[in-house]
């Protein structure tokens, strides 16, 4: 196998495609024991997948893919260091490194949900910024809490992570009496 580069848990590849996954596991396959990644979709509906470790690992055939960049199939991200305004360095990926450069700051919406205590509050600090949501942050909102909400108008969009929210929210209630 190509270098012995296994995946771990919790780390993010790119595909040649140009599209962001996360590892999930390197499994056995119960009947040949073949090795297997498992693997999800950062993007779209966040599909699982499974491919084996060989083809995980393996070079784009570039016979097939000519306008291929990456080298091999699934490479893994490289964050880059960047500063910020207080002094400190984070680690990000170039991609995140140039939104932070373009918005200068953190939403402070966002921050404001992301550190709400309960779902209750989150519900609040949503539907009291409704006419302020946009889609990047419907989906910051909604992969915070897990949940998936689908492609559409924002109005839609909004609505299901609401759902969402209000379920966590009747679940939290029970939870605590």
């Amino acid at each position: 196998m190509e270098g012995e580069r296994i995946p771990r848990p919790g780390e993010i590849y790119n595909h040649f495609k140009d599209k962001p996954y996360q590892i999930i596991s390197v499994a056995t396959h119960s009947e040949t024991g073949e090795r297997m990644v498992v693997y999800q979709a950062l993007y779209g509906d966040f599909g699982t997948y499974v491919r084996p470790l060989d083809m995980f690992v393996s070079e784009v055939d570039h016979g097939k893919y000519p306008e291929a960049i990456q080298k091999n199939r699934f490479e893994l991200y490289k964050p880059t260091n960047k500063p910020t305004t207080d002094g400190l360095t984070v680690q990000v990926n170039d991609e995140v490194a140039e939104e932070i450069a373009e918005e200068g700051s953190v939403n402070s919406i966002l921050l404001e949900f992301l550190e709400a205590t309960s779902y209750t509050r989150k519900l609040n600090v949503i539907t009291s910024n409704a006419k302020h949501l946009s889609d990047r942050l419907i989906n910051d909102m909604a992969v915070s809490l897990d949940c998936a909400v689908d492609e559409g108008p924002i109005e839609k969009r909004s609505q299901e992570l609401i759902a969402c929210l209000q379920a966590m929210c009747r679940f939290e209630d029970r939870r605590l009496r």
